[in-house]
């Protein structure tokens, strides 16, 4: 096979949520409509900011990207645990199997890296708001939105080339409803000690770091909300509350899954469907529900549709 020269297995069996019929068909019902409101919210976030030319400052350009990421991530794991999930035998082939962690690590790292970023943009534009307009301009904006996906490729890259060279010549079942990093090395018909602390290293390093770069920054302007606190600022209080609860959902899973022994700690498929399934749920609810402009050009968008 192209993708494992020294592997005998050529399809992988996952175990999905739950072995019991009536559960499939409750979490196909969940895991659909949750689907469907990723799909659905996120377009909505995307066609109103590109359509509003009030919309165009590095905010709401971060937040495009960020609705168009948990769309391509959620999509990457979605259609195929819907059809698993009515089907007797869930088998995903190796190569399927390795391009689904590929394009997994692939935009669920740009999305810590964005996030990233866009506390980076709240930081500035409340402690530095008067030289905002020069520190995030379009053109520094674009550099950093590409520098997310830049590093998300890189990141995904190295996951996989990692798990491409190992060998699986044995057990093909995994105990997940996705293809995940943890899971699947411990299936390889070798010595993983040195392979499971590089991966550690390289995705639980980064969440770690993303989270703490977040947190720090939130800190940074919750300090400044106190010294200098205003009406206005007490929204920017409540903003920064929403977005942390947000983004600790997406990253204290990925910590507690990435940034340990994979063979000590095997890792909870149930906690993956936090980060895979709730977090891109929430995000634009909480992302654009609290924003006032947002939601006024919304409001002109439904009326302009209920013209047509």
């Amino acid at each position: 096979m192209a993708l494992g020269n020294f592997s005998q297995v050529t399809e992988f069996i996952l175990l999905g949520l739950s072995d019991t019929r009536e559960l499939q068909v409750l979490f196909f019902t969940f895991f659909l409509l949750a689907y469907a409101m990723v799909l659905l919210g996120n377009l909505l976030v995307i066609v109103t900011v590109r359509t509003d030319p009030k919309l165009s400052s590095p905010m709401y350009l971060l937040l495009c990207n960020l609705s168009f990421i948990d769309i391509c991530c959620t999509s990457v794991i979605s259609p195929r645990m819907l059809v698993d999930l009515l089907s007797q035998r869930k088998t995903i082939a190796f190569e399927d199997c390795i391009a689904q962690l590929f394009f997994l690590h692939f935009v669920g790292a740009s999305e810590m890296f964005l996030l990233t970023v866009m506390a980076y943009d709240r930081y500035t534009a409340v402690c530095k708001p008067l030289r905002y307009t020069a520190i995030m301009s379009q053109q520094v904006c674009w550099v950093l939105v590409s520098a997310c996906w830049a590093g998300g490729f890189i990141h995904s890259t190295v996951q996989m080339l990692l798990i491409v060279q190992l060998p699986f010549c044995g057990p093909n079942t995994i105990d997940n409803y996705f293809c995940d990093v943890p899971p699947v090395i411990q299936l390889a018909c070798t010595d993983i000690y040195v392979t499971e602390w590089l991966m550690a290293s390289n995705s639980g390093l980064i969440s770690l770091v993303c989270f703490l770069v977040l947190v720090t920054s939130y800190m940074f302007i919750l300090v400044t909300v106190r010294v200098h606190f205003t009406e206005g600022h007490w929204k920017v209080l409540s903003t920064c509350a929403s977005h942390m609860m947000v983004v600790t959902l997406f990253f204290v899973p990925c910590i507690f899954i990435y940034l340990r022994p994979f063979s000590t700690f095997p890792s909870d498929k149930h906690i993956s469907v936090i980060y895979t399934v709730f977090s891109p749920v929430m995000n634009p609810l909480i992302y654009t529900l609290r924003n006032s402009e947002v939601k006024a050009s919304m409001w002109k968008l439904w009326k302009r549709c209920r013209v047509f």
